[in-house]
């Protein structure tokens, strides 16, 4: 059984996603309008997708309201 190569991302899924996207969104541009572009554009909006996914992934989820000393 061969042993599995492990790779560390230097970069959080968020800033990848975010790189990713901003990259295709200028080769979309570039295109000409058709099927290729419109599939770059479909790439970004899920890479869009993904981002907002994985911020509420490692979100904290609802707090409780805190109460500062000043309310009456």
């Amino acid at each position: 059984m061969s042993k599995r190569r492990r790779f560390k991302q230097s970069n959080f899924l968020k800033d990848r996603l975010a790189i990713f996207a901003k990259e295709a969104l200028k080769k979309a541009s570039n295109l000409p309008p058709g099927t290729a572009r419109e599939e770059m554009l479909k790439k970004v909006r899920q890479a869009d997708i993904a981002c907002h996914v994985d911020e509420w992934a490692h979100s904290r989820g609802p707090q409780p309201p805190t109460w500062s000393n000043d309310d009456p």
